[in-house]
Parts: C-alpha cells; structure tokens; sequence
C-alpha cells in the first residue's frame, strides 16, 4: 500500500485519462526518465520535430539527465567537468548539467514526480483544480511548465525580489503570479500564502519541501544518472568520495543516498553562509537563487548527511561574472583553462557555482586526490541570470582585468575548508531536530510523524517502495489513454 496515494479515484482518473487522450498526453514512467532507451520508439521519432523548451506533450519524456540538445535524440548523462586549473584541487570534480532538460532547469523533474501521482491517482483533478507551485524559481518553472500541457491552470508563488527572466518566462507560458515579500531568504513568506490559498478547495498545493515526490525523483533518476557518470569515467582505481549539494528543498540530496547505498559515498549538503542555519542555526539574507534557507525541509534525510558546508555568497557572485564576462575569460585563459571549457563555463548558474565552491571545500577537508571523485549538479545555467549581470554590472561598474585577478586568486585559488562542518552522530541529530520548529509548531505535522523520521527504513521504503506503486499507477492510467 502506497503511503503516499492513499485513495484512488476512479471516476476522476478515468476524465482526465480521456483528457489526456484528447491532448495526445502520455506519462513516462521513472525507469524511462532514467533510462530513455525504455521510450518507445514512436515517442522518440514524435521528438525529432519538438524543440528543447516547447510547451508539447511529447517534452514529458525529456524529464531526464540524457538529452541531445544537438539531434533532440539522447545520449550518456549531460555532464562537465571542472579542470584544475580552476578549482585549484587534485580530485575530479564533475556536475550533471540541468541546462538541457525542457524549462532549462532539472526542477522540472520534481515538479513532475509530485503532481503526477496525484493526476494518474484521481487526487488532482485538472479540470477543477489549479496547481500550485510555492518555489524560489526553478521549481515553479518545472511545476508551471507541466501543468500548462495538462491544460490546467498553473499558480506560481514566488519572492518578488527573484530574477526577472523567471518573472518574464511565467507570463509567457500563461501561469498565475503571486510574488510574496522579500528574495530567496523569504521561504515563511511563501508558506503563508499558500496556507491562504488552501482555504479555497481549487488550488492543490505542491509543496516541494514537504513533497516526498521531490526527492523520490533524485534518488530514482538522479542519482543513477550520478552513478552512471561515475562509471564512465573510466578512472583505475577511482573512488566516489562525496555527493556535494545545496540543500534546496532537500530533493536533490536524495541522489546522494542512492550513491551511499550502492557506492559509500558521503553526502555534503551546501548552504549560504549569510544564511547558516544547518551549519550554526543561523539565519539571514543571500543571493544564490534557489537554494531556500532558514529551516530543514521536511523530506531531508538528515541522517545520512555526513557534512555541512557553507558558501559566501559574494563569491558565487564574482565567480559568475568570472565565469560570463570577457575579462574573466581571458583571466581564465591566461591560467590554463582550456577553451572548450571556457565555452562551457556559462552552464552553471549562480546555485551551480555554490556547489563548485562547496566541492572544492569538500576535497580540500578530507584532503582528497588524484583518486577521489566528487559529483555534483549544475541545476541550472546563466541563460537564468542575465539580468543579474546587467545588475552587477550597475551597481559595480565594469568587470575589469583587476576584478577578474582578484576574484581567481581570492574567491578561487584562496577557497578554504573554512566554515565545513563534519557530522557526528549528534550534529545530525540536532540538525534534524530543527525540523519541528518549521513543520510540527507551524505546518501542522506530529512529533511522531518527526520522530519516525529518525529511524533509516523510512527513507528505504519511501525512497524505492514508493516508486514501484508510482510505476504501476502510471502504467494503468496509460493504459486508459490508450498508449
């Protein structure tokens, strides 16, 4: 029995199926986002004429790590790896790329594992509800992206002070807006708006830091698509020494306890330093979009997190300009960096230059080398963050040969395993009791509901049990449609 589709809703599941029928909707299943060769082949040739971000059906089965932005066809897990000659460090540092998945993000992928058990369940119903996406960016373009090919009405909440291509891209696509106060630090914000919306029975909300959705996805998807890229390093004799993530909504962490199951890797999770609520309580205001702040997302798995790394966020924003501006290039190639990588620099966005940091930090505490690999993801590129350049650019003038030195030699050749914490055994514990704060004083779960949460099976059976009623919810309602 399924702990998360609790009741099925026949009569529900059988409109929407016609529905999807109608729109030429079918759903792909978890093992065909981790493995596109599953796809049929019909779907794959329908492909062949859909660009990468159209709002199309058959986009659905580009919810994977392996797209061909080149031949719309796929291929190994999209990835980049970062040279030496940058993070200064002997380990491998290598990052998934979530450029290439439709909406430019890889959020779209836990977008669609919260609201597809709903839709192929009968619990959301998309000709009466509306779809709510309480997020700091990506997560509503994920959310808003599937819901408008569904055809039901997308509502995205967000803070006001986000950037203005994530603002332009939702009026595009046609979803309501509702900017909450504040920026990337002002997650309460969000929650209370969406207690408001709850009172009206339309708007279904899916809360990506309480959606176990979230992070069944990363540890079904991502995670083998890390595990995957591993492998085909081709390295003797390598080891997977960490899984380095900002904690987010805590989904993406999931990958890392799939990689500490079949590999032993450790899981570090990465936050601001502005902001260190997992490293000292902490609290306050950053600027690396999407990465949220100042509480533990309910479906973090905090046991297996073996550390906790904070970033500054005044260097992922140098190091952005480092990264897009030409005296950053040249600064770089003057240091040996090779051009295709330069070419490729502009795939991380400012939360994937928080990761980089985080794993440069990790590989110098454990003093790792020439052996170890540290995986990471690249969530989302600079195609998000233009506008902060021109900012930047406003408030700090040009970025000049200086700038470019400065920020090589002090936000990267100097990145210290400062403000790096290692977990014990009581560390994780007082981390996750963080968690009642947020979810039993505010959003209305029990302690024991937070204890039960202590014990390591929960995250097992959530993780891989779950998913298997998934598949088979999925299969059934595509069956109805008639695929």
């Amino acid at each position: 029995m399924s702990r998360i589709v609790k009741d099925i809703h026949p009569e529900v599941v059988a409109r929407t199926a016609r529905r999807c029928r109608e729109r030429g909707i079918l759903i792909p299943t978890y093992a065909q986002m981790r493995d596109p060769a599953r796809i049929p082949e019909a779907i794959r040739a329908r492909l062949a004429g859909v660009g990468l971000w159209d709002v199309h059906p058959a986009n659905l089965f580009r919810i994977t790590w392996k797209n061909d932005p080149a031949t719309g066809a796929f291929h190994g897990p999209n990835h980049l790896e970062i040279p030496p000659s940058i993070t200064g460090v002997r380990a491998r540092i290598v990052g998934l790329v979530g450029k290439f998945f439709p909406t430019g993000a890889h959020k779209v992928g836990a977008a669609f594992s919260c609201l597809v058990p709903r839709l192929v369940g009968g619990a959301f119903d998309p000709e009466r509800h509306k779809a709510v996406w309480p997020s700091t960016g990506n997560y509503c373009r994920g959310g808003a992206f599937d819901s408008v090919i569904l055809g039901c009405t997308p509502v995205a909440v967000l803070p006001e002070n986000m950037s203005r291509e994530r603002f332009a891209w939702l009026r595009e696509i046609g979803s309501e807006i509702i900017a909450t106060p504040g920026s990337e630090s002002n997650v309460k914000e969000i929650y209370d708006k969406c207690w408001e919306l709850k009172r009206d029975p339309v708007h279904v909300v899916f809360n990506q830091f309480e959606e176990f959705g979230n992070p069944i996805w990363h540890y079904n998807v991502t995670g083998p698509a890390l595990a995957e890229l591993f492998q085909g390093l081709q390295q003797p004799g390598a080891r997977l020494a960490a899984f380095v993530s900002a904690t987010g909504s805590a989904g993406t962490l999931a990958a890392g306890d799939h990689l500490k199951k079949h590999h032993g890797s450790r899981t570090v999770a990465a936050e601001a330093l502005q902001c260190p609520t997992l490293l000292c309580n902490g609290f306050g205001e950053h600027r690396i979009e999407g990465i949220g702040d100042k509480h533990v997302p309910w479906v973090h798995n905090v046991r297996n997190t073996d550390a906790v790394a904070a970033v500054d966020d005044e260097d992922c924003m140098r190091i952005f300009r480092l990264f897009n501006e030409p005296e950053g290039r040249k600064e770089l190639r003057a240091a040996g960096v090779d051009e295709t990588t330069l070419d490729r620099l502009p795939l991380l966005g400012i939360s994937g230059i928080c990761n980089l940091l985080a794993a440069i930090k990790t590989a110098k505490f454990w003093e790792l080398d020439e052996r170890d690999v540290i995986l990471t993801v690249f969530t989302d590129s600079a195609a998000m963050y233009g506008s902060r350049l021109e900012e930047l650019a406003a408030e700090r003038g040009p970025f000049g040969a200086l700038d470019a030195a400065r920020t090589l030699a002090g936000s990267l050749e100097r990145q210290a395993p400062d403000h790096f914490r290692e977990l014990g055994h009581a560390g994780r514990k007082a981390i996750h009791n963080l968690k009642y704060f947020t979810w039993v004083e505010q959003q209305g779960k029990s302690a024991r509901d937070l204890d039960a949460q202590w014990d390591p099976d929960y995250w097992g059976e959530l993780f891989e049990d779950e998913v298997e009623h998934f598949e088979r919810l999925i299969e059934a309602f595509n069956r109805e449609v008639g695929g």
